[in-house]
C-alpha cells in the first residue's frame, strides 16, 4: 500500500542524494501526436531499471533549445515511432511509404547529427536506427515488403540470365532465404524472428551470442548506413537490424524494440546508461582538469578565408570543434616547409612574403585577427597562469609555435623578437637539414646540432622558449640535450618501438630526456603510429603507455598534429578530444595521470623555461 506521508518520501530522497547524482541523465525523443508530446512507461521505465535518469525531449527545432538539451544529458535514446520522410535522405516517397511525423524529423536530426559531433553515446530505436542513418549521410528502405519483392524479381531475372548461359555459368544458385515477416500480431513482448549478429561488434558483447530472437514492429529500414556506420546484425532475410559506429564512438541503432523484451531487451540499456556514466565521468573530468594540445598547424589554412569561429570542415581544429571536445587550449604552430638545395623560401609558400621571419609574423598576425574577432570566447596565452585564467573565464586559449627554426633568418637577435611576439617553443628543424640542425630525414649535414645552432639553444634558454626536438635526428637529440640547460621537449612524437620509423624516439631517447626533466607527447599521425594498415585511437593510447612505461607518467602527453596530417579514427579532430580522456579512463590511469599527460606535465616544462 502506497505511504502518504511526504516527510518519509522526502527523508529518503535526501539520504540517497550523493548517489543519485552520480546516475547518469538519459535524453529520450518523444513522440508527437494530436498536439501532445508522448512516451510510453517502457521507454523510460528501461532507462530506470538500468540505473540511468530519464527525460523527456519534445520534437522542438529551434537551436538554442536543442544546444542547452545536448549539454544537459549524457546520453541520447532515439525512440521509435512513424516513418521519416524520405526527402531528408534526398529520395523521393515512393506510393507504399506509411505515415510520417514531419513534426519530429528535423528536431532528431538535427539533434543527432550534434550529439555525434558531441561523442555524446546514442541509442536508437526502429525509427531511431532509421534516424541516426539519415543524420549521418545514410538512406532508408521507405517499405520492406516492396523492397523485398523487388530484390526477389531481381534475383529470378539473375537466375534465368545464369541458366541461359550455362557454359560460363555451372554452380547452383542457392535458394534464397523467405522473407521475414516484419510486423506482428502478437504481444509486444514477443520475438518473432532471428537475428544473426556480427562476432566483431558491440551488439555481440552485450548479448554473447551470433543470434538472438526479437520482435518486429517495422515498415521501414535502413537500406544504406552511410559511410559513418557499419552493419553488424541481419535478419533472415537480410534486412538491416543493427548499425554501430565505424569511429569507436559509443553509438548503435537497432531494428527491433528491446523496451518491450523485458530483461533481454534491458541489456540494450544497461550498455547506454554504462556509457553515458563514463561520458559524465569525462565531462567532469574536463571541468576540473586544464586540457592542452601542444601542436596543431590549423594557421597552414587561416589565409582560405577559414571560418574558425564556426564548425568549418576544411579544418579540423575550430571553436566549435574545441568546445565540442571539451578542449581548453592548443598550440598552434607557424609551420615553415624546408627549401631544398636550389630553392627559395618564397617558392615554397603561398603568401607574398621575402623572408621565413616574416612569413613567421604572417602567421602570427592572422591567428590574432582570428583571435581579436571572437575575443569573448578566444584568448591568447603566453604563460601556464594565462592558462587557467582563461579556463576561469570559460574562454578557449591559443598558444604560438615556431616550427623550423628557419624562422630565424639565421639571426640570433630574432629569437628574442619571438620571445616578445609570445612564441613558447621551436622546433628546431623540420623534414630537412637547416643552419641550426640536422632532420630526421635529412643528409647529416652539420653532423648533429651546428655551431650556430648552439647559440639558437643557449638564446633560447634565456629568452625562456622551450626547445623541441621533433623531427630532429638522433645525433641533433643529444647534442641539444647536452646543450640545453634547461628541460627539452618533443611536442608531437612517437615510439620507434612501437613503429620503426627515422622521426619516432628510440627508448634511450625517451630515457634521455625524461632523466633531465623533459616531456614527450605521442601525436595521431598514422604513419608514425604503425607501419602497415590504418591507425586508431588504440594505436595512439599503445604509444602512450609504452611511454610511460620507459619514462613515467611525469614525461607524457598529447601533441595532436591536426591539420597537419594528423588524425586517426577515434581522434580525427578536436571535437573528438574528450575520446582520449575515455581512453585514459578505460586504461585506468587515474584523475591525477590524467591532469598530467592532458598538460600538467608540459606546463611544469614551461613554467621552469620560463622562470630560467
Amino acid at each position: 500500500m502506497a505511504s502518504f506521508d511526504l516527510s518519509k518520501h522526502l527523508d529518503n530522497i535526501y539520504a540517497s542524494f550523493p548517489e543519485a547524482r552520480q546516475k547518469p541523465i538519459i535524453g529520450i525523443t518523444a513522440n508527437f501526436q494530436d498536439g501532445l508530446a508522448t512516451m510510453t512507461q517502457a521507454y523510460y521505465q528501461q532507462v530506470v531499471d538500468a540505473g540511468g535518469t530519464p527525460v523527456l525531449i519534445p520534437p522542438v527545432a529551434d537551436k538554442d533549445v536543442i544546444i542547452n538539451t545536448l549539454e544537459g544529458i549524457d546520453g541520447l535514446l532515439l525512440s521509435g515511432g512513424a516513418d521519416i520522410n524520405p526527402l531528408w535522405a534526398g529520395e523521393e516517397p515512393s506510393p507504399e511509404l506509411h505515415h510520417i511525423n514531419a513534426r519530429r524529423d528535423l528536431p532528431e536530426l538535427l539533434i543527432t547529427r550534434l550529439a555525434y559531433n558531441r561523442q555524446i553515446p546514442i541509442l536508437g530505436i526502429c525509427r531511431g536506427i532509421q534516424t541516426m542513418a539519415v543524420a549521418l549521410g545514410g538512406k532508408v528502405t521507405q517499405d520492406i515488403a516492396t523492397a523485398m519483392a523487388e530484390q526477389e524479381m531481381a534475383e529470378a531475372e539473375n537466375a534465368d540470365k545464369k541458366k541461359k548461359n550455362k557454359d560460363k555459368e555451372k554452380e547452383p544458385v542457392a535458394p534464397r532465404q523467405k522473407v521475414v515477416k516484419h510486423t506482428q500480431d502478437c504481444e509486444r513482448s514477443q520475438p518473432t524472428h532471428s537475428v544473426d549478429i556480427d562476432k566483431d561488434s558491440i551488439v555481440y558483447r552485450i548479448y554473447k551470442s551470433e543470434r538472438i530472437y526479437v520482435n518486429s514492429f517495422h515498415h521501414q529500414a535502413v537500406a544504406e548506413p552511410g559511410t559513418k556506420f557499419r552493419v553488424t546484425a541481419k535478419a533472415p532475410d537480410g534486412v538491416i537490424e543493427a548499425i554501430e559506429s565505424k569511429e569507436f564512438k559509443p553509438i548503435l541503432g537497432v531494428q527491433w524494440h528491446p523496451e518491450n523484451l523485458e530483461a533481454d531487451g534491458r541489456k540494450l540499456f544497461e550498455w547506454l546508461v554504462a556509457q553515458a556514466s563514463n561520458y559524465k565521468l569525462a565531462k567532469r573530468l574536463h571541468e576540473r582538469v586544464l586540457t592542452l594540445d601542444t601542436h596543431c598547424d590549423t594557421p597552414m589554412f587561416f589565409h582560405e578565408d577559414i571560418k574558425f569561429d564556426q564548425r568549418d570542415p576544411r579544418i579540423l581544429v575550430d571553436l566549435h570543434k574545441m568546445t565540442e571536445g571539451h578542449q581548453d587550449a592548443v598550440i598552434m604552430a607557424a609551420y615553415l616547409p624546408q627549401p631544398k638545395m636550389g630553392e627559395t623560401f618564397s617558392s615554397k609558400v603561398a603568401f607574398d612574403v621575402n623572408t621565413p621571419m616574416e612569413y613567421a609574423d604572417f602567421i602570427f598576425d592572422k591567428i590574432e585577427a582570428i583571435v581579436r574577432s571572437n575575443r569573448k570566447y578566444l584568448s591568447i596565452a603566453r604563460t601556464p597562469a594565462d592558462l587557467f585564467e582563461d579556463k576561469r573565464k570559460d574562454r578557449k586559449s591559443v598558444m604560438f609555435a615556431i616550427e623550423n627554426g628557419i624562422a630565424l633568418n639565421h639571426d640570433i637577435e630574432n629569437i628574442k623578437h619571438f620571445a616578445q611576439r609570445g612564441v613558447v617553443y621551436i622546433t628546431l628543424c623540420h623534414n630537412g637539414d637547416n643552419d641550426i640542425c640536422d632532420s630526421a630525414k635529412g643528409c647529416d649535414t652539420n653532423h648533429g646540432v651546428s655551431k650556430f645552432g648552439e647559440k639558437v639553444i643557449k638564446e633560447m634558454n634565456r629568452q625562456g622558449i622551450m626547445v623541441d626536438l621533433s623531427h630532429a635526428s638522433e645525433q641533433s637529440f643529444y647534442d641539444a640535450l647536452e646543450i640545453s640547460k634547461t628541460p627539452i621537449v618533443c611536442s608531437h612524437s612517437n615510439c620507434k618501438a612501437l613503429c620503426d620509423v627515422p622521426r619516432n624516439l628510440t627508448d634511450d631517447q625517451l630515457r634521455a630526456i625524461a632523466k633531465q626533466g623533459g616531456v614527450v607527447h605521442v601525436t595521431l599521425y598514422g604513419g608514425f603510429l604503425r607501419s602497415e594498415g590504418e591507425a586508431t585511437i588504440r594505436d595512439a593510447i599503445e604509444h602512450l603507455n609504452h611511454a610511460v612505461r620507459i619514462m613515467g607518467i611525469d614525461h607524457v602527453g598529447l601533441g595532436s598534429d591536426f591539420d597537419g596530417d594528423g588524425g586517426v579514427v577515434g581522434l580525427a579532430n578536436a571535437s573528438e578530444m574528450i575520446n582520449f580522456t575515455l581512453a585514459l579512463l578505460k586504461n585506468k590511469y587515474s584523475e591525477r595521470d590524467i591532469q598530467k599527460i592532458w598538460g600538467g606535465n608540459w606546463l611544469r616544462v614551461m613554467a621552469q623555461v620560463q622562470k630560467n
